[in-house]
């Protein structure tokens, strides 16, 4: 994996927007490889095809592409607000692969964030462009990966580091399981990895998880049962390889 961009590529581009598209695009076909089978390359679809930039051959997995130049940050813009809450919620939402890269054209980080991960949650509602813009009323959207649990937030390169591709199909496949849930159990699921990715040592307690019963009492108001529902998201959890269960009611993050 080459982390430079191939400058020859945007001889005779003079747009900041089409350079950055033709330099990303070309870099993630000639250097990345599908997280979840490992075939490479990647093959991309047709420009301006509104699911999708990438697609595996072999076992089908779709990806979209978002680039930046700088830091990563905890917040991506993104396209109409309405299009996107409709995508990630649809059968057929894409992977997205997320790439920064520095002033010298070369890759600092280059993720992928599984479709399982995308909540209406994470999508951040901007307000509406004003009366004098050219498309007045339009509201777009930002995507808030602050948002997305740790296990949902993949590197192939970081920090300029670049992952061993094992690692990384290792990790990909770990959570392909949320795919299988309804929204409701998902949603849950991916409560509890929050509420257990807030608690910074790596051995907890069932005490400390349920210090959150308030704050998910608040998103659930019509569950009467949460520490029980708790207690039921770490035996699943704990089922699926996720977290150890060490007895006495102490867990230990894997």
């Amino acid at each position: 994996m080459d982390l430079h961009f191939n400058k020859e590529l945007i001889k005779g581009y003079t747009s900041n927007s089409q350079i950055a598209r033709v330099l990303t695009e070309s870099w993630v076909k000639q250097n990345s490889y599908c997280p979840s089978c490992g075939e490479k390359p990647l093959n991309d679809f047709e420009n301006n095809r509104p699911v999708a930039d990438f697609y595996c051959k072999k076992c089908s997995e779709e990806f979209e592409l978002k680039s930046k130049s700088g830091k990563l940050g905890t917040s991506i813009t993104d396209g109409a607000y309405d299009t996107m809450i409709q995508r990630i919620t649809s059968d057929t939402n894409p992977n997205f692969f997320f790439l920064t890269y520095s002033k010298e054209l070369k890759v600092d980080n280059f993720l992928i964030i599984p479709k399982q991960f995308f909540t209406p949650e994470i999508i951040i509602k901007r307000k509406p462009l004003s009366e004098t813009a050219r498309r007045a009323g339009w509201i777009g959207c930002n995507i808030d990966i602050s948002k997305v649990s740790e296990l949902g937030k993949i590197f192939l390169v970081e920090k300029s580091k670049i992952i061993q591709p094992n690692v990384v199909q290792t990790a990909f496949s770990k959570t392909t399981f949320l795919r299988n849930k309804t929204a409701d159990a998902k949603g849950w699921i991916l409560d509890i990895l929050s509420c257990i990715e807030k608690i910074p040592n790596k051995d907890f307690t069932l005490n400390e998880i349920y210090k959150f019963e308030s704050e998910l009492k608040v998103k659930y108001p019509n569950n009467n049962f949460i520490k029980d529902k708790i207690r039921q998201q770490l035996q699943f959890l704990r089922d699926r390889g996720i977290i150890e269960f060490n007895g006495r009611g102490t867990y230990k993050k894997i």
